[in-house]
C-alpha cells in the first residue's frame, strides 16, 4: 500500500515553509504598504512575496502538480496532487505586529487534504500533520486533550464573532453561550494550539479552501476531529463552515448547538 503522502513531499513542504518564513520575517513589524482586496481584507507585499517563493519552488520541483494560492490564483486543479497555500493566514495580526498569524501549506490528493503545515515564523512554532502519522510540533508528537465535561467545560476559540455571516452568527452565539471560556483572534494558530492540547474547540464560518486545508491533517493527526458543521469530512468542495474539536463529545455537543 502506498503512503497517503510520501516522505519526499513532506520534506518539500518543510522547504517551502522555510523559504516563505524568511520572507515573512523580513517584513514583520516594518512599515509595509497595506492594500485592500475585493473582499476588503488586507494584503501586503509580504503575503505576495511569500506565496511567490512557495510557488516558484513547487513549479521547479513538481511542475505537474496543481496550485491553489490565495494571492496568485490557481493552476492545474485537476492534477492528482494540488498544493494549497495561504502565505499569511491572519494578515490583520501580521500588520498590527502580533505574532499569532501563520503560513499554511497543504497538499491535496484527489481533492482530500493528506498533509498540512501551520508555520509561525516569528516565534518558531511549526505543526506538521500527515495522514497516517502523529502530528508534530517542532519535531515532537502532540496530542489533543480530553474534555470530560463536553461543551460546558470547553476552552473555545474563534477568530472573530464578526466573521459569522447572517444566521451563522446566531449559531455561533448558541455555542459561545455554552462553553466555559471563549477567546478570540489567532486564525490558524488556534488550531495548532488545539492540536497541542490548549484549546478544546474551534468553530468558524466562511473559510476558503486555503484557510482550512492545512489544518485538517494537523488536528486529526493529533487525535482530534475536524469536519463541517454537519459532521462531514472537509475537502476541496466543502462550504467553509468548520468545527475542530479535541474529543468526540465536544464535537457532538458543538454540532447540536450549531443546529439549534
Amino acid at each position: 500500500m502506498t503512503e497517503p503522502c510520501p516522505a519526499p513531499m513532506v520534506a518539500l513542504a518543510q522547504r517551502l515553509a522555510d523559504s516563505s518564513g524568511s520572507v515573512v520575517r523580513r517584513y514583520f513589524r516594518t512599515p509595509v504598504a497595506i492594500d485592500d482586496k475585493a473582499d476588503a481584507s488586507p494584503v501586503t507585499i509580504a503575503d505576495r512575496e511569500a506565496e511567490h517563493v512557495i510557488r516558484t519552488i513547487i513549479e521547479s520541483q513538481r511542475p505537474d502538480d496543481g496550485i491553489y494560492g490565495e494571492e496568485h490564483g490557481t493552476k492545474n486543479l485537476d492534477a492528482e496532487w494540488v498544493w494549497v497555500i495561504d502565505p499569511i493566514d491572519g494578515t490583520k495580526s501580521f500588520i498590527t505586529g502580533r505574532p499569532i498569524f501563520g503560513t499554511l501549506i497543504a497538499l491535496l490528493h484527489h481533492g482530500r487534504p493528506v498533509m498540512g503545515i501551520i508555520d509561525q515564523p516569528i516565534v518558531g512554532d511549526r505543526w506538521i500533520g500527515v495522514e497516517g502519522r502523529p502530528t508534530t510540533h517542532n519535531g515532537q508528537p502532540v496530542r489533543v486533550r480530553p474534555c470530560p465535561g463536553g461543551l460546558g467545560a470547553a476552552m473555545f476559540g474563534t477568530t472573530s464573532p464578526d466573521l459569522f455571516p447572517g444566521s451563522d452568527y446566531e449559531a455561533y452565539r448558541r455555542v459561545a453561550a455554552k462553553v466555559k471560556t471563549a477567546s478570540y483572534g489567532g486564525d490558524c494558530y488556534t488550531y495548532g494550539l488545539l492540536a497541542s492540547g490548549y484549546y478544546d474547540l474551534v468553530v468558524e464560518s466562511g473559510l476558503k479552501l486555503y484557510d482550512f486545508a492545512a489544518l485538517v491533517p494537523v488536528v486529526t493527526g493529533a487525535g482530534g476531529l475536524m469536519t463541517d458543521w454537519e459532521g462531514k469530512p472537509l475537502d476541496a468542495n466543502s462550504s467553509g463552515r468548520v468545527i475542530a474539536a479535541g474529543d468526540p463529545q465536544t464535537h457532538q455537543d458543538a454540532m447540536k448547538a450549531l443546529a439549534g
